[in-house]
């Protein structure tokens, strides 16, 4: 290799950063800390217990804490005074019935998980997470994820979720998504 080149290295994805450059936007902002968790993920409202709200991502996992921001973003002030946001969630094993119902409420946050995913130059996989439930027509959901992607990016993200996706271009270096960075086939 010449002296003159330059070898490109893998960027790495630590949800220590995805934690401080949340905390630096939102901890006293909104009262409101992103927090590693050990089990599955879970938003808690400040209480007598602890006087922050905290938004618990899965094990660890840089792509959980982008997804649990997501619904933190997209959630209203009235949701964010509620466990988990006030959502119903059935855990894995949905019927057919219940599958649509979580596709429905997962749409908005897997467009925006997938929007904070390129600021950072993350890959996004869509997550139906329904593993051990009946086999349903993903299309429709992988439709309606990017439908939503793009209509964020035309007509603009709710505010904390701009503040944050600016933030992560900035640290990652890379441009602001817009819709010319979205392809339907990305979703595999």
């Amino acid at each position: 290799m010449s002296e003159h080149a330059v070898q490109s290295l893998p960027l790495e994805h630590s949800a220590a950063d995805v934690i401080t450059l949340f905390d630096g936007l939102f901890a006293e902002a909104e009262n409101t800390r992103l927090v590693k968790g050990e089990q599955e993920p879970i938003y808690i409202p400040a209480s007598a217990d602890c006087d922050y709200h905290q938004i618990v991502f899965a094990h660890g996992f840089f792509s959980s804490a982008l997804h649990e921001i997501a619904h933190w973003c997209i959630a209203g002030k009235e949701r964010r005074q509620q466990l988990d946001y006030g959502y119903w969630y059935a855990p894995d094993g949905r019927d057919q019935q219940q599958q649509y119902q979580f596709e429905q409420v997962e749409v908005k946050p897997q467009a925006l998980e997938w929007i904070l995913s390129k600021a950072c130059q993350k890959s996004f996989r869509i997550s139906a997470d329904n593993l051990n439930g009946v086999d349903t027509d993903d299309e429709p959901f992988k439709s309606a994820v990017y439908q939503q992607a793009v209509r964020y990016c035309e007509q603009g993200l709710p505010l904390r979720a701009k503040l944050l996706v600016a933030t992560l271009a900035n640290f990652y270096q890379t441009a602001i998504p817009e819709t010319a960075h979205f392809q339907f086939v990305e979703l595999g």
